[in-house]
């Protein structure tokens, strides 16, 4: 793969029609950039510097506003790197249920709330701080059943994420997973008859106060 990752350098509105980021390391014109959910096409006017201008929405993505620090990727446009980008060929027939589940990708810098997501789709939270931020996430409404939802850091903190009334209903004892900052992990639950219930793809311990997950 060619793929270049770099991060946005300040927050980019819906509105905006250029992007800083941190090194335009083999970023060119007409490459596409993806941010979270949108892709961007860069201008064929840009030549270098991390001040990119872009097509915004591309590839049928919405545009959405992103906020500072989230991941940014490239990849060139060549023969060599068609298949960078992971799609079927214009040739290829492709079979899609008529009923399929989302998954969307928000990006938080800032503690606070985690916005449910709606009915019919998953939520990827990537958590862009190396400041430990502490997450909050309301009870699920019931037509949220079968909801997953991850919870991940891009930097070394513990993040805590506080599941109001605790994971399966248990609680303030067991309503807090506190991330490990030297190994972190991703926190990952399901919605079912209200309730956020844990996925235990990992050990976890309990105290009296919080859930920790670990790696060992």
């Amino acid at each position: 793969m060619a793929f270049t990752a770099t991060t946005l350098s300040t927050a980019c509105a819906a509105t905006d029609v250029q992007i800083s980021v941190a090194a335009a390391t083999n970023f060119a014109a007409n490459q596409y950039v993806k941010i979270d959910e949108e892709f961007m096409k860069i201008a064929s006017s840009y030549t270098s510097g991390t001040i990119i201008p872009v097509s915004r929405g591309q590839n049928g993505t919405v545009v959405a506003a992103h906020v500072i620090t989230a991941n940014v990727v490239t990849a060139p446009i060549s023969s060599t790197a068609v298949s960078d980008w992971t799609g079927p060929s214009a040739s290829t027939i492709v079979s899609y249920p008529l009923s399929a589940r989302r998954r969307k990708v928000v990006s938080y810098t800032t503690a606070g709330a985690i916005s449910l997501p709606v009915a019919g789709e998953d939520l990827v939270v990537i958590l862009n701080s190396t400041v430990a931020l502490a997450m909050t996430l309301a009870v699920p409404t019931k037509d949220l059943d079968g909801t997953i939802i991850w919870v991940g850091g891009n930097g070394a903190a513990a993040h805590t994420i506080q599941f109001t009334g605790g994971l399966s209903g248990a609680g303030s004892s067991y309503d807090i997973i506190t991330v490990n900052a030297t190994a972190p992990i991703v926190v990952s639950a399901m919605a079912i008859n209200g309730l956020w219930n844990a996925i235990a793809a990992i050990p976890v311990a309990g105290t009296v106060t919080n859930v920790t997950g670990t790696l060992t």
